[in-house]
């Protein structure tokens, strides 16, 4: 019989109470993708977890598939704690965008090495952010930049180049969800409404990497209008809204 313990790296998205002293963990693992695992006894002050497994942390685990949904974990050992992210509110603030990102978009237990190097990628990033106490943590390029990538990574990559509806080129004049790009002034009777620089920052966060997009000059209204067709991108391919970008 096969076994049923196998070991994997994994990036803890959300952490929840169970019981007294167990908590029921989101992760996001190199070998299976989305899974639930049960941590038992990981709130006791002895835990030999203990902080290994807060949101954000990238560790490796060592975990047992029982006949439940819920997965147990027996070993965890701690590659990265993030953190630089975790004890900075602003940071944090767009770390959370990120992990509740990949919870709504990547919900099988299904590997993808790609999406889980962006994940890396991104915390390893959201640990040097800049000092922005105030700002908006959804507004932020590198969480605009993420989401976008992992919307190309899943299947929905918002197509600006030329219009999604009948393939003019520009000047496109808005974002239509269900067509999944940007269309024409003869298309757009029920898009979104952009600014022609919106789009040039749109596909630069889409084209460019993760690292790039923290240094990228966008306006207000830019960032803006990137965040809603991230929004209505979610809300039409998925039926969903992220609540942290709401904060």
């Amino acid at each position: 019989m096969a076994s049923r313990t196998y070991r994997t790296e994994a990036f803890v998205l959300r952490s929840l109470r169970l019981g007294e002293a167990d908590r029921v963990l989101h992760l996001y693992t190199l070998a299976r993708g989305r899974i639930g695992a049960v941590a038992k006894g990981i709130r006791r002050t002895r835990s030999r977890f203990g902080a290994r497994l807060e949101p954000l942390s990238h560790v490796e685990l060592l975990l047992h598939q029982g006949s439940g949904e819920l997965q147990t974990v027996t070993g965890a050992e701690l590659i990265h704690s993030h953190h630089a992210a975790r004890e900075h509110p602003y940071r944090l603030g767009v770390g959370l965008v990120g992990l509740e990102a990949m919870l709504r978009l990547f919900p099988e237990q299904e590997g993808n090495p790609r999406a889980f190097s962006a994940l890396g990628r991104f915390l390893d990033l959201t640990d040097e952010l800049e000092d922005r106490s105030g700002a908006r943590p959804a507004l932020d390029p590198l969480a605009l930049a993420f989401q976008l990538k992992l919307l190309w990574l899943s299947g929905y990559l918002p197509h600006v180049r030329s219009c999604a509806e009948c393939g003019a080129g520009p000047p496109l004049v808005g974002y239509l969800p269900r067509a999944g790009g940007a269309v024409c002034r003869a298309c757009a009777a029920d898009a979104i409404p952009l600014a022609p620089r919106t789009l040039v920052g749109i596909d630069a966060l889409l084209r460019r990497p993760l690292v790039e997009a923290v240094a990228l000059a966008l306006g207000e209204r830019e960032v803006r209008e990137t965040l809603r067709v991230i929004v209505s991108s979610y809300e039409y391919h998925g039926g969903f809204r992220l609540r942290t970008l709401s904060a």
